[in-house]
């Protein structure tokens, strides 16, 4: 046999090589999440790996419309607020960054990042700090951004928040490098987040943040309901299957006496739930 010449076996094992790779290459992102779905079901990889794969995957078709926090949620700091109504909201609110309006919610000027107030405040060694000289400039993007390419120019920008807008200009909400992350791995909790040993917060009488993880049997514990136990194990699941889809954030339903608001959910579930107890009596008045 000559040195120039291939052995028949590795002339085998290459034409393998490729047909294997013609029949079972991916040819679309749907095939390629099937292949990827088989992959966990063979225990190649956990659940976890597989929720951050698909996520990473649908990342790529989703805007920023999608995954924004609206205008009417977000916390913006005035600038010609008075410096103890500026400090008191920043504590109080306990975010680390805040867009800077100037006459109205559509005029975003800047962005006030809480540790530079705080910094401001700390080396003058009293109340006296000036916005216009601490806050950073304001990114502003569309609302059709794809989040894939947003995530990139957040890592090369250093940059954390964006300002969403219309397309007449206006601000429709911001977008946070958290947001985009929850996308890949799911939800992100923080230390102003509810925790798993109280997954119902009481906000006053009639109304509670709640997890959808929650199980219904808590659920029915802690409201003194009868909510069926037998097809839902979870809030989150009871509630979109009264929705009939995958909610989006804001979108409100009401079953008996509570009226559910999603505060949180991604492409694949919902992650937090507002609940307002609804008076008998305001129920009888809106029966036809």
């Amino acid at each position: 046999m000559s040195e120039g010449r291939p052995s028949r076996s590795k002339t085998s094992r290459t034409f393998i090589q490729r047909l294997s790779g013609a029949l079972f290459e991916p040819k679309d992102q749907d095939q390629l999440i099937e292949v990827i779905r088989n992959a966990s079901e063979d225990h190649i990889l956990d659940a976890e790996a597989l929720s951050i794969v698909e996520g990473a995957l649908t990342v790529s078709e989703m805007q920023a419309r999608d995954v924004m926090i609206p205008r009417s949620q977000v916390v913006m700091v005035s600038r010609d607020a008075a410096k103890e109504d500026t400090l008191k909201l920043v504590c109080e609110e306990g975010h680390s960054r805040f867009p800077v309006i100037d006459d109205d919610r559509d005029d975003v000027i800047g962005i006030l990042l809480a540790k530079d107030l705080l910094s401001s405040v700390v080396s003058a060694d009293k109340l006296d700090f000036d916005l216009r000289e601490i806050m950073r400039p304001a990114v502003f993007i569309p609302e059709s951004k794809r989040l894939n390419v947003l995530l990139r120019e957040f890592r090369a920008r250093r940059n954390h928040m964006a300002i969403v807008v219309d397309e007449y200009g206006g601000v429709a909400g911001i977008v946070t490098i958290e947001n985009v992350l929850e996308q890949i791995v799911g939800e992100i909790e923080d230390e102003h987040d509810i925790d798993d040993d109280a997954p119902i917060l009481k906000r006053d009488e009639s109304s509670f943040t709640i997890k959808a993880l929650t199980s219904v049997a808590d659920f029915n514990e802690y409201f003194s309901v009868e909510w069926s136990e037998d097809e839902f194990d979870t809030v989150g699941g009871y509630v979109m299957n009264h929705f009939g889809h995958l909610p989006s954030r804001d979108e409100m339903v009401t079953i008996g006496s509570f009226q559910f608001t999603v505060m949180r959910a991604d492409n694949r579930r919902i992650h937090l739930l507002e609940i307002n107890v609804v008076p008998s009596e305001e129920l009888e008045h809106s029966e036809p």
